[in-house]
């Protein structure tokens, strides 16, 4: 019986769109639809510390970290409909780097996307650090075609 009132609170905090807090299976919880959700703290953040953990534990991979990030855009927006039940939004940044270099950071906002669909998902990749093309040549699978 519990398991069923937690699955039934679970749906109603999804329907109405309320912000859940972060845990292990929901890496971000945060709103799709606020404006500059592509500068927001929790998603920047969620970069940096993945960026941390790749370099660390890729190969061969300088070892920097994302000190700060500067202009900040969102470069494509995909509403969910019937079809395609996800919203996605497509951001790009520069990054400052701790090696003194900057680099070009392509993202996606994926909601709903967390554990049991509550919260959003960030997909990120760094210009020159996708070692194992994950994101094709140059990040081309997160950015806008005019790019």
């Amino acid at each position: 019986m519990i398991r069923f009132a937690r699955l039934l609170l679970a749906s109603m905090l999804a329907l109405s769109g309320a912000v859940v807090a972060a845990s292990a299976a929901d890496p971000v919880a945060v709103r799709i639809d606020e404006p500059g959700i592509c500068g927001n703290e929790k998603v920047l953040s969620k970069i940096t510390n993945r960026f941390r953990h790749q370099v660390r534990n890729v190969p061969r991979l300088p070892q920097v970290d994302i000190v700060d990030f500067y202009r900040i855009s969102e470069t494509r927006y995909q509403p969910s409909h019937a079809e395609r039940p996800i919203d996605r939004r497509y951001c790009h940044a520069t990054a400052a780097l701790s090696d003194g270099h900057s680099r070009d950071v392509w993202y996606l906002i994926e909601r709903p996307m967390g554990f049991a669909g509550i919260g959003s998902n960030v997909e990120f990749c760094v210009s020159g650090f996708d070692r194992w093309n994950v994101y094709n040549s140059r990040c081309r699978v997160l950015r806008p075609a005019k790019w």
